[in-house]
């Protein structure tokens, strides 16, 4: 029997976690530069303005550039890290593990001003560069969790089979098992590229005032007659995040069907 207490529970604590995002779209087409109720009207001004804005342009260049380079790298990363814990035994294999992982639990300031202090310390300057190196810190972890679910949902028989036919590891790699894992792989590249377009701590501590667009957004709020673009703006990107997040589930979902394994559990 449902309890009536936990039904209101869950119903308040939805609410309260997404009417700031339900409210985005609604402050977005409304014809006024002040967000408050009551609404003025319906209008498109505020895309347009936003489309106009030539600073915004490079800011979400620089931000897929980012977002792009860190997936890359971090479902990289990823995939070595993972085949490595599923399939081999090895000394300190799970401290090694943890620390891989130690990311997804730190707070983000103080891996942003850690990594700031290592890069000064070193002389390095700041710039994109430094940007994508915080960003695949960050990444990896999840690619590693990603994919060794999809690794670890391999039969065996299909590597020993192949080995038995006479298959370098390279070559049974590459043809059996990296074939069955790709919707994984797609899976971690989606997740991490809509991380590391949201990320805002890392970007702004190591970026040295490079346009990225979640810094962008933030300097915009200043500026009042700025607001009602931003929030078309982040419109957009959250419609965004909804997509990629959903063509990432889809992929892991097909990645465990297609190996057999069993679904304990996703992003949706």
């Amino acid at each position: 029997m449902k309890s009536p207490s936990l039904r209101v529970y869950a119903i308040a604590y939805l609410l309260f976690l997404y009417a700031p995002i339900i409210l985005l779209p609604i402050f977005a087409f409304n014809d006024s530069k002040v967000v408050q109720f009551p609404l003025k009207g319906f209008t498109f001004e505020w895309f347009r303005e936003m489309t106009e804005d030539a600073q915004l342009g490079i800011a979400v260049k620089n931000s897929l550039i980012i977002a792009f380079s860190s997936a890359t790298l971090a479902t990289t990363l990823g995939i070595f890290a993972a085949r490595a814990s599923t399939r081999f035994s090895f000394p300190a294999k799970g401290p090694i593990m943890g620390l891989i992982m130690l990311p997804m639990v730190l707070p983000e300031i103080i891996v942003a001003m850690s990594l700031l202090i290592v890069l000064l310390s070193m002389g390095v300057q700041l710039s994109l560069l430094t940007i994508i190196m915080g960003h695949v810190l960050i990444c990896t972890p999840f690619a590693v969790a990603i994919l060794s679910s999809a690794f670890q949902s391999l039969d065996k028989s299909l590597e020993e089979a192949a080995y038995d036919l006479g298959e370098t590891p390279f070559s049974t790699f590459r043809l059996i098992i990296l074939p069955l894992v790709l919707p994984g792989i797609i899976s971690s590249f989606l997740i991490c590229f809509t991380i590391s377009i949201d990320e805002f701590i890392i970007s702004n501590f190591l970026g040295s005032g490079e346009a990225v667009l979640s810094v962008y957004i933030f300097g915009q709020f200043r500026f009042p007659a700025k607001v009602p673009s931003m929030l078309a703006l982040g419109t957009i990107l959250v419609l965004l995040s909804i997509i990629l997040l959903t063509i990432a589930e889809y992929f892991r979902r097909r990645g465990i069907a297609r190996t057999g394994g069993k679904d304990t559990g996703g992003f949706l």
